[in-house]
């Protein structure tokens, strides 16, 4: 259902401000540089507006940035709620900044993106893992049991908070309700990393969002599955165990003081959009999603994920039983004008928003059918991710790996040592490695076979991962 966004202005003050910059054609004498001129470099720069002495004044005094995160708040269901221009990275760090003191422990889940991992070095915070459990017939994860945290709570007392991602990046769907009954029993928070969930809760449809299965906190990506801009995300949390004013700190900490506008706005007008027409449009893609699934369940040894635990507008599929190479597939595609969001030999995630339409749904399954049956061969065993396939042993806290004095050794020779780096194949930024932690055969293995998959190995020091920097 096409929509004016102007009709939205009146409902949402920062798409409101940014729409007056751009009616009231100003010459600005402040950043950015470019003062709007498109003739210099192209319309590269087209609404680019600053939120200091653009959406407001340098002093705030009109106080739409605070409007706009308000209403946010009432919508999630939440105490407070402060927009990010850094995407789910800079919120996760904040969180982490908000919840403990340095040497503290918390209980995190290694289904969650790097991130969080370097919150935890800024922080100066203690993880104690909780690993997820693993569908044995495709190796992709599920989620991280309750019975899991709460035996990680029952041994590490002194924790602090639980971290847990969820939904995962393939769109499988934890128990938040379970999760958040065992973080309350021991009077801790519950932290979710809810990046991919921008829509959860806003339609019968959907899985509840965590703030609506009780959780304390929640960060989600405007720009991943909202029409925002690239890098739009949103933090939003409760006050009864975790404190405002150290959440805004940790907020304002990591944050750029130059945000850009235009990432606001487009966050205030999606939270908009959301709450007038979020059920109509969700409605479409989840009918459009599981029309694309009935389609490409027809299509020999393919495996679509699907079910009461799976996100109804993820996409992900399971080549391993059609022999057919998910890298030739994902080639294809790019070829077709439709590049998805990931692919390696054996599993391939499409995102679907509210911004698709049936026709394209349509036509990616067709395309996608008609290139697994170009490239078919023998079926092979699935394998899953590398990066739930290694148990991490934590050797030293990642704050004090991460400052160590380190050095390059061959990756034979790092194993048994302790990584001064983090190397997370990518997507999904899952850390295979983070500092602290022993290098061991597992991690070699998985990351050799990340490579082979042709996945792309991300943040090492060393790109082809032939030396990895260890603590000396």
């Amino acid at each position: 259902m096409p929509t004016d966004p102007r009709s939205l202005r009146g409902d949402a003050p920062l798409l409101d401000a940014w729409l007056r910059f751009q009616e009231s054609a100003p010459t600005p004498f402040t950043i950015p540089g470019h003062k709007h001129r498109r003739d210099l470099v192209g319309d590269v720069v087209a609404g680019d507006v600053p939120l200091y002495g653009g959406l407001d004044t340098m002093k705030l005094s009109t106080g739409v940035l605070a409007e706009a995160e308000a209403r946010a708040a009432r919508l999630w269901g939440a105490d407070v709620c402060r927009f990010s221009t850094g995407g789910a990275t800079h919120a996760n760090q904040a969180l982490a900044l908000a919840v403990g003191a340095p040497g503290d422990t918390v209980i995190v889940s290694r289904t969650l993106h790097r991130s969080l991992l370097i919150g935890l070095v800024l922080a100066g915070l203690t993880p104690v893992w909780v690993r997820p459990e693993v569908h044995a017939a495709t190796g992709l994860p599920l989620a991280v049991a309750p019975e899991t945290v709460a035996a990680a709570l029952a041994a590490h007392r002194e924790a602090r908070a639980v971290f847990v991602g969820d939904p995962s990046y393939v769109g499988t769907v934890g128990d938040v309700r379970g999760l958040t009954e065992v973080a309350h029993a021991h009077d801790v928070p519950l932290i979710v990393d809810a990046a991919w969930a921008a829509h959860f809760g806003f339609h019968p449809d959907l899985p509840p969002h965590p703030l609506q299965c009780g959780a304390d906190a929640m960060v989600t990506s405007a720009h991943k599955t909202l029409p925002a801009w690239s890098q739009a995300a949103l933090v939003l949390a409760r006050t009864e165990r975790i404190d405002p004013a150290r959440l805004d700190a940790g907020v304002e900490a990591t944050a750029t003081t130059s945000p850009a506008g235009a990432i606001l706005a487009s966050t205030d007008a999606s939270r908009a959009l959301l709450e007038r027409d979020g059920r109509e449009l969700l409605a479409e893609a989840i009918a459009a999603t599981r029309a694309a699934r009935e389609r490409l369940k027809r299509v020999e040894g393919l495996t679509v994920l699907d079910g009461p635990s799976v996100d109804p507008v993820k996409l992900t599929l399971v080549l391993s039983g059609t022999g057919a190479d998910g890298n030739a597939v994902e080639r294809d595609l790019i070829a077709a004008g439709m590049p998805v969001e990931s692919a390696d030999r054996d599993v391939l995630t499409a995102i679907v928003t509210l911004a698709d339409s049936d026709e394209a749904l349509a036509r990616l399954a067709d395309h996608l059918a008609a290139s697994i049956q170009r490239h078919r061969g023998d079926p092979r065993p699935p394998v899953g991710p590398a990066a739930y396939s290694v148990e991490p042993i934590v050797v030293v806290p990642p704050r004090e790996a991460f400052f160590a004095a380190a050095k390059p050794v061959g990756i034979d020779e790092a194993v048994g040592r302790v990584s001064a780096e983090l190397i997370a194949p990518y997507p999904p930024g899952i850390p295979v490695l983070a500092p602290g932690e022993e290098v061991t055969a597992a991690v070699i293995e998985a990351l050799a076979s990340a490579r082979a998959a042709g996945v792309r190995i991300a943040y090492a020091a060393d790109p082809t991962v032939s030396t990895i920097r260890v603590v000396t």
